[in-house]
């Protein structure tokens, strides 16, 4: 063992873009997943900004365009479905609430999962149940693997991180509710959308929407509903859904078609928006990186880029440093901390603008969204996005071509 040898936890989006640059800065690198293997399917996520960058610099733009979901933008319905607000795709310059690139989250994260390979360790089906940090090493202890020493642990598991739990502290630390509870599902019922993300309000605070998937006939389906936070068992499926179906049972438009879809969905995840934020995003030789250690909600569209441009400083700022992680892990703060709090602002209202609760608060959202896409307002709101999505990436010693079969970034980018 050796400091060179980094544990991450996580095989999500973070993790793995974090492996490959880890690897291009010389380092090894394994990597812990509780799922039994990649997470297929999920949402749609934006490809934008400086994310789109890394993206690039990493010789996956063609096969993340190739895998991308055509969506035409967001239109907002009534309980009848008449179209009340749209906004194209193309309205911002493609930064917009849609933006150019959506891709599902899983198809994004196997192309980054994909292009780790030979030279990344995975352990599927297991996760960090300890950690034990000395002045050379850290030793982690998992659920079914032996201990084993690292370098350095990096959490890029989610804003319900294991790795910040064991390092940091309880999560009711650093997760700050917005009051907003949100459920993903995907759905298969020949519903429609003509290419647009349909979004419909119902007094109450309340949200369903569709938007096209990537396969024929397929539908992600979003609901959200204000609320403070609420007591319920994240691994009983059937007693979340129970839980959504009385929120919404008495909304229109197509959310009753898409609570019959729930019930036999493949994927059904609920979980509760909320921010995290940290002073520091180390201790000692433990790091986070991406929702455990910034997440800034679905509501700001930047997670995706949070997570792949976090990933980028941390891996260039360790190779930079030659692996003394004290001045790497300051650095990474450095650079990235305004870029998380610049990404970390909500839109206007925050979960009452997204989720208005009366009548007039819903009109005067369609309202306001109708003016977004007319002058000036357009030509404002699209400097606004621009600079939201964006950073100044720094140029690292990170190597080139690795026999992976992709092509590899510029050595110094």
């Amino acid at each position: 063992m050796g400091k060179k040898n980094i544990l991450i936890c996580g095989a999500g989006i973070a993790g793995p873009a974090l492996a490959y640059w880890l690897r291009e800065g010389g380092f090894a690198v394994t990597i812990v997943e509780r799922a039994p293997e990649p997470r297929p399917g999920g949402q749609t996520v934006d490809l934008r900004g400086a994310g789109r960058t890394v993206i690039e610099r990493m010789g996956l733009m063609d096969r993340a365009r190739a895998e991308s979901v055509d969506q035409r933008g967001l239109a907002l319905v009534d309980a009848s479905g008449r179209v009340t607000a749209r906004l194209p795709a193309d309205s911002f310059g493609g930064e917009g609430i849609v933006s150019e690139i959506e891709i599902l989250r899983g198809d994004l994260a196997r192309l980054l999962y994909e292009a780790t390979l030979p030279d990344t360790e995975y352990l599927f089906d297991d996760t960090v149940t300890g950690i034990d940090q000395d002045a050379d090493a850290v030793t982690v202890t998992f659920e079914k693997a032996a201990p084993r020493r690292f370098g350095l642990v990096i959490g890029a598991d989610g804003p319900h991180s294991v790795v910040r739990s064991l390092a940091f502290g309880p999560e009711r630390d650093f997760v700050h509710p917005i009051g907003l509870h949100t459920a993903w599902f995907t759905a298969f019922d020949g519903l429609d959308l003509d290419g647009w993300f349909l979004m419909h309000n119902a007094p109450g605070g309340l949200v369903a929407s569709a938007r096209p998937g990537r396969l024929p006939g397929e539908i992600k389906a979003g609901f959200s509903f204000r609320s403070p936070p609420l007591a319920y068992d994240r691994r009983d499926t059937a007693a979340q859904q129970e839980l959504l179906a009385r929120h919404f049972a008495h909304v229109g438009w197509e959310a009753p078609r898409l609570l019959r879809s729930m019930r036999t969905a493949p994927d059904f995840f609920l979980d509760s928006m909320g921010q995290v934020r940290l002073d520091s995003w180390s201790r000692g030789r433990v790091a986070l990186l991406g929702d455990a250690g910034y997440c800034a909600t679905p509501l700001t569209g930047l997670g995706t880029s949070l997570a792949l441009v976090g990933a980028y400083v941390l891996a260039g700022e360790l190779a930079a440093a030659g692996g003394d992680h004290g001045i790497a892990f300051r650095r990474y703060d450095t650079v990235l901390r305004p870029y998380v709090r610049q990404a970390q602002q909500l839109p206007p209202g925050g979960a009452a603008g997204y989720a208005p609760s009366g009548r007039l608060g819903i009109r005067l959202r369609d309202l306001s969204m109708r003016s977004m896409t007319r002058w000036p307002m357009r030509n404002l709101l699209a400097a606004q996005f621009a600079k939201a999505g964006d950073i100044a990436l720094p140029e690292y010693p990170l190597a080139a071509d690795h026999e992976s079969g992709f092509r590899r970034g510029p050595a110094n980018v």
